[in-house]
């Protein structure tokens, strides 16, 4: 007799179906694990040995073999342990093999039988609901799979604390409580407020037109000129997830293992990795190929604080994931797309000590030490990034003078209105922002008067911008009128829209 036990393979956003069969054969006693297993699903054998052992089961003299089909998908992870129990324990006639038939399972098993987290049970559950399957995961991940509890093809969920408590509920002896969907997590952005930001109205500013349109921005400012706090207010003025894409960044989550108690946010991701980070850290790889922090920021916001800090190589990885949207790992055994539409947010100082327009406090090699600080970023980096601005030091007699009235709620609200013009704009395309207009969009979009036209060719020329320089003065012009809710794009739109353009480094 063969057992069969449904569960999954991850590959990137997808999970793929994948058949757990144990046999139990004459012969001496042994354990294998076949199909492409990785080092956490061979040593899934000696977990579930111990598992059953806690429980007083002991396993027959004989010859057990656990296929993993399809054969040729690597398998990786700890998620196996579960449904690899659950066949063995079918095979021995403990649990009815009908009963774990009906079920994708996913979980890790303790030496002592409880079941904890692994990740990915929120796409184990969309999984199971394409194909009309139940779902049997650890009770921890309960509240995380009964999202999809309900919709036109909802998943009947079964959490469990251990596998004792399984094996009574799949023998109907006693029966285990559905878990409770985890609420909502809060819709409220905790973050700083634009209005806790004294001074810099020009930044205030940049930063609203990045939010409105989702186009890339660099600051750049000596220490202390308040950066780091413009950059972690941006999600607060930015427009909630729309339910689709918050669960889309809730699979990500999921998968790195990041979805802390199986609550969904509303609020955009804020990512900010140290400038440490590797590559892989930053776009995705590894061993098992996980998604990066530029994925992680998925329709959200990638802070990179202390820009030219960043190794060379790491920045320039990201030139692809920026332009497209996407990121793809290529593997021997697979290839993997990650999603990456994020807003890159970075800020530097304008030279290594930082004080390059002070003299009083300017090292001895300025101003050659800034065009040398500032080469470390490649020009193609540079030239993907819509908006530049200088932050200047906040003097004292700003920061003696009242707070600001206005709120990052004053600018969301404005963010949003020109968010829905866009949305109207581009509806039946896959287009969100101005950011991502190309082509034929973008060229309908523009509807530049002709002061404006003339403008942005002059421009052109004189400041000798690539073809993706002008079309990103042209989308951020585009995001400026949207904010005057202006259907056309005047000659006052470009010119704000290229005073944000890059200058040449100071030397």
């Amino acid at each position: 007799m063969v057992a069969h036990v449904a569960t999954v393979a991850y590959v990137g956003l997808e999970a793929r179906a994948v058949d757990v069969q144990v046999q139990l054969s004459p012969g001496a006693f042994s354990f294998l694990i076949v199909g492409l297993p990785d080092k956490a699903v061979r040593e899934s054998r000696d977990r579930v040995q111990a598992a059953l052992g806690a429980l007083g089961l002991a396993l027959p003299p004989r010859r057990i073999t656990v296929n993993l089909a399809p054969a040729d998908l690597e398998k990786a992870g700890s998620h196996y342990d579960l449904p690899i129990a659950l066949g063995l324990l079918a095979a021995l006639g403990i649990v009815d093999p009908e009963s774990v038939a009906s079920a994708v399972a996913v979980g890790e098993l303790s030496l002592d039988g409880r079941l904890t987290p692994s990740p990915g049970v929120l796409l184990a559950a969309l999984h199971a609901s394409a194909a009309g399957l139940g779902l049997i995961c650890p009770q921890a991940q309960g509240a995380e799979a009964m999202w999809l509890a309900t919709g036109d093809r909802p998943v009947e969920v079964v959490a469990a604390p251990d596998l004792g408590a399984l094996i009574a509920h799949l023998k109907g002896s006693r029966l285990l409580p559905v878990p409770e969907a985890a609420p909502a997590a809060p819709r409220g952005f905790t973050g700083p407020d634009l209005a806790d930001i004294k001074g810099q109205e020009l930044p205030k500013r940049a930063v609203e037109i990045a939010a409105a349109g989702g186009h890339n921005l660099l600051m750049c400012g000596p220490p202390g000129a308040g950066k780091s706090m413009l950059a972690a207010a941006m999600p607060g003025i930015l427009p909630e997830l729309a339910t689709a894409e918050a669960l889309e960044v809730a699979m990500i989550q999921s998968v790195a293992g990041g979805l802390e108690g199986g609550r969904i946010s509303r609020v955009r991701p804020f990512r900010a990795p140290h400038h440490s980070a590797s590559m892989p850290a930053l776009v995705g790889g590894g061993p098992k190929a996980r998604p990066g922090e530029v994925s992680l920021a998925h329709l959200g916001v990638l802070f990179l604080d202390e820009l030219p800090e960043f190794s060379r190589q790491v920045l320039d990885s990201l030139r692809q994931p920026l332009e497209r949207g996407a990121v793809e790992v290529a593997r021997a055994e697979a290839h993997v797309t990650w999603p990456a539409r994020v807003q890159l947010v970075a800020a530097m100082n304008p030279c290594r000590c930082g004080h390059l327009d002070d003299a009083a406090l300017a090292c001895a090699r300025a101003p050659k030490c800034a065009a040398d600080y500032q080469a470390r970023i490649s020009g193609p980096m540079l030239d993907r990034i819509d908006l530049h601005v200088d932050v200047q030091a906040v003097k004292a007699s700003d920061l003696l003078l009242p707070q600001p009235a206005e709120t990052s709620a004053d600018v969301r609200a404005r963010v949003e209105a020109a968010r829905a013009r866009q949305a109207a704009r581009y509806a039946g395309t896959p287009i969100r922002t101005n950011a991502e207009a190309d082509g034929k969009a973008l060229e309908e979009a523009g509807c530049l008067d002709a002061e404006a036209r003339q403008l942005l060719h002059r421009a052109a020329d004189a400041m000798r911008l690539s073809a993706r320089g002008f079309h990103r003065m042209l989308r951020v012009s585009r995001t400026i009128a949207d904010l005057a809710a202006s259907d056309a794009v005047t000659r006052a739109h470009v010119a704000e829209a290229l005073s944000f353009r890059r200058q040449p480094p100071r030397a």
